[in-house]
């Protein structure tokens, strides 16, 4: 061999995968765009952001998490993949994203006073606003896509995890309200909480996924109630369970 030819075994040089690239180009170009003036005003940005995200909520929805692609949504959205890969990670941040957009969506009013009333009053409103939401065509749509896919992607559950968990501590601050007031005996609020949120999800939601007729309206209202008195009969009665 002569001096100038290499060895073999020399390590050949790194490259960059190609979705490195293309978040690498993106950001290169924002900061070109930011250079010339030519920014984007924050309202088109937010925009634009919004377009992506509808884009992703169509085809997560309609053909599941694992056959949707960076490259369809981008296509949908009629943005490039650097564009795509200046505002998302990777999938799972935008189904993350997707998925906290459709949560928020179903929020009740900011101004609807939840905890006015006595008990009675402030759980069958919760039931019913909770009803609203687990029952809406979106919720149905991404409970029956986690559902279908959770085993090829674990982590996908988790995305709607935080959702339930304010739900449980807003009923448990309730019901630990009651308890302090010697209103209830429960010595587990949180407890408690999550076996109401069963209670008021669990058979509605599996009828509307296709297993049973879907409750009408007038059905959901009475399950509100029905689910409301027993719960609180039960917690009047409230005695720990003996080992």
């Amino acid at each position: 061999m002569t001096g100038s030819t290499r060895s073999s075994s020399a390590p050949r040089p790194r490259t960059r995968t190609r979705k490195a690239k293309a978040k690498a180009k993106g950001k290169a170009t924002a900061r070109a765009v930011t250079r010339s003036g030519g920014r984007p005003s924050r309202e088109e940005a937010a925009r634009l952001g919004e377009r992506i995200l509808d884009a992703a909520t169509h085809l997560f929805l309609a053909h599941g998490y694992g056959p949707t692609s960076i490259e369809a949504v981008a296509k949908r959205a009629r943005v490039s993949k650097r564009t795509f890969y200046y505002r998302f990670h990777d999938k799972p941040a935008l189904f993350v994203a997707v998925v906290h957009r459709i949560i928020d969506s179903l929020r009740p009013p900011g101004d609807l006073p939840l905890l006015e009333g006595d008990l009675q009053e402030i759980l069958r409103r919760l039931a019913w606003l909770i009803l609203r939401a687990a029952l809406s065509p979106q919720a149905i749509a991404l409970n029956r896509m986690i559902v279908a896919q959770s085993g090829r992607f674990p982590k996908l559950a988790n995305a709607t995890s935080a959702a339930t968990e304010e739900a449980t501590r807003l009923i448990a601050g309730v019901l630990e309200r009651e308890v302090q007031t010697k209103k209830l005996a429960l010595d587990n609020p949180t407890f408690a909480a999550q076996q109401f949120l069963y209670m008021v999800i669990a058979l509605p939601q599996r009828r509307a996924m296709g297993f049973g007729a879907p409750l009408t309206s007038a059905e959901i209202d009475a399950w509100a109630r029905d689910v409301v008195n027993l719960f609180l009969n039960g917690c009047r009665g409230w005695a720990r369970a003996t080992r």
